[in-house]
């Protein structure tokens, strides 16, 4: 059987080496763990559902997905999720049910302490 290769994504990338940044500058271990995360083989990356999400969470929590947010199912309460990508109907679930849908980049600007985030997945 051949051997597969998977191609450097940029992005992917330029996002682990700002989190290991993070992670030394402010001494967040969160970042760190983002960034093992991230930096595996993309067949061992998360994929989460949002009812999996709906299910552990809570009314304002703020969670990290170190991989993709996926549609399925709903959610019923605010929350700011950070995730390396989203599905469309995750976006516009998440928007709906008042919540925040953002990039991992974006919520090591907003957060980097990474104080109070959860990782899900």
């Amino acid at each position: 059987m051949p051997k597969t290769y998977e191609y450097p994504d940029p992005n992917r990338l330029r996002l682990i080496e700002e989190l290991k940044v993070s992670a030394g500058k402010e001494n967040a271990r969160i970042w760190d763990v983002v960034a093992k995360e991230l930096s595996g083989s993309r067949k061992n990356r998360r994929e989460v559902n949002l009812w999996s999400v709906n299910k552990n969470t809570q009314e304002g929590d703020v969670i990290i997905i170190p991989g993709k947010l996926l549609g399925k199912g709903n959610l019923d309460h605010k929350i700011d999720i950070a995730a390396f990508k989203f599905s469309g109907n995750a976006r516009e679930k998440i928007k709906n049910a008042g919540g925040n849908a953002m990039l991992i980049s974006e919520l090591i600007k907003k957060n980097p302490k990474g104080s109070n985030v959860k990782i899900i997945g």
